[in-house]
């Protein structure tokens, strides 16, 4: 594993290594610029969690925004709004501010957590990042928003998702701790693009069907209707054109892309195999049905409380595997869902054999009255007996982890 300790942002590197090969001067160097301030401000986080004990300040939960104006240097910020002050004059100031107060009101009311840490820590965001930086970031302490290029990149802040990504990343950090490199950092980014899409859909109040499961729309090529950075639902398909190419994600493990664990291989990949568990999110959510962030999300967010900071993809699906089945039942259709969502991208639930979710399929997505009912008691049984299996496989590894 690299040493460097990478900040978490939205943008891939590999679209900004796409930038940098526009005739557009303009275009390219406002992809240097954004490629140089990641790698600065990664050097910054990594120093600054060589401290150990920092402690994070307290503060209800409270937000502030501050206009860094165009620089990179956030000591010399302004202070353009508080949680008791007047609106803004200044558009990204408002976005910012309101899209916080979004996040933070659907992780309390939704799941009961008090801001980012769990005990009310302060909201701290920085707008006009830079000049012309094409990337959001949560540098471990604070979230930093760039204006964009204004060609490729629209404002970073017009993006609902984009800021509940990036606070996201911060929750992360006070759960599971996921190490940013390789499937557990592929782990992280899913994270935030479950959580940001979950957001956007709570504040529309939109069923996991109306959703478009985009991710970056609205400020990435806003010229191009209907691309995105990312789709959860249909990994490798966000965007294909000739000036950007085709989306890289893989959806399915079958078409892991295996990245070397540096910037330039985006720290093994983690934006872009993260395709992989967003698809498994997006296909356990549509099966639910109704609000996403009720049933499925649950079931996300415990899982994520109870994950380790090296959890692989297969042992990500089955904490959540085990999860379904203490919150919603054993054999319920939620852990169903769950189940055949995971063996779909070919991620394997342990002891759970590829046949269950072939069941899974006739009794759930079949059609017909008595064979299903049939198929859903015979499925419950055999989930069930499986559930035992991984409950106490389950023990058995948290055990040899914590003897290491």
């Amino acid at each position: 594993m690299s040493s460097t300790r990478p900040v978490n942002c939205i943008t891939p590197p590999y679209i900004l290594d796409k930038l940098l090969e526009s005739e557009d001067p303009e275009v390219r160097q406002a992809a240097l610029n954004t490629l140089l301030v990641t790698e600065r401000l990664g050097g910054e986080r990594a120093i600054r969690s060589s401290f150990a004990g920092a402690a994070f300040a307290p503060g209800d939960s409270r937000r502030t925004v501050f206009d860094c104006e165009q620089e990179e240097v956030i000591f010399n910020a302004v202070l353009a709004r508080s949680e008791d002050g007047p609106e803004s004059a200044d558009t990204s100031v408002n976005q910012a501010f309101d899209a916080l107060g979004l996040t933070r009101d659907f992780y309390k009311e939704v799941f009961q957590r008090n801001s980012i840490d769990g005990l009310g820590m302060r909201l701290d965001g920085y707008v006009h990042y830079g000049f012309r930086v094409n990337n959001a970031y949560w540098d471990g302490r604070e979230m930093l928003f760039g204006d964009g290029d204004g060609m490729k990149f629209g404002d970073l802040t017009g993006g609902l998702e984009v800021i509940a990504h990036e606070m996201t990343h911060g929750v992360t950090d006070h759960t599971s701790g996921f190490e940013y490199h390789n499937q557990s950092g592929a782990l992280n980014e899913s994270m935030s693009d479950v959580f940001g899409s979950l957001v956007k859909q709570w504040s529309l109040k939109q069923t996991a069907e109306e959703a478009d499961w985009l991710v970056g729309a609205d400020i990435w090529t806003p010229v191009i209707p209907g691309d995105a950075m990312r789709s959860m639902k249909n990994p490798g398909h966000a965007y294909n054109n000739a000036q950007y190419g085709k989306d890289p994600q893989p959806d399915r493990m079958s078409k892991f892309l295996h990245k070397p664990d540096t910037r330039e291989g985006d720290w093994g990949g983690v934006h872009y195999n993260s395709g992989i568990p967003n698809k498994a999110f997006y296909l356990t959510a549509v099966r639910i049905g109704g609000f996403a962030w009720e049933a499925a999300g649950t079931i996300w967010y415990e899982s994520l409380k109870a994950s380790s900071v090296d959890d692989s993809f297969q042992d990500f699906a089955g904490t959540t595997f085990q999860k379904a089945g203490a919150l919603f039942g054993v054999g319920s259709p939620e852990q169903s869902a769950v189940l055949s969502a995971w063996q779909e991208v070919e991620v394997p639930v342990s002891g759970v054999p590829t046949g269950v979710a072939r069941i899974r399929s006739f009794a759930v997505d079949g059609n017909g009255g008595a064979g299903r009912e049939d198929g859903l008691a015979d499925l419950a049984k055999q989930i069930g007996k499986l559930n035992d299996k991984f409950t106490g496989l389950a023990k058995t590894v948290a055990t040899i982890k914590g003897t290491r």
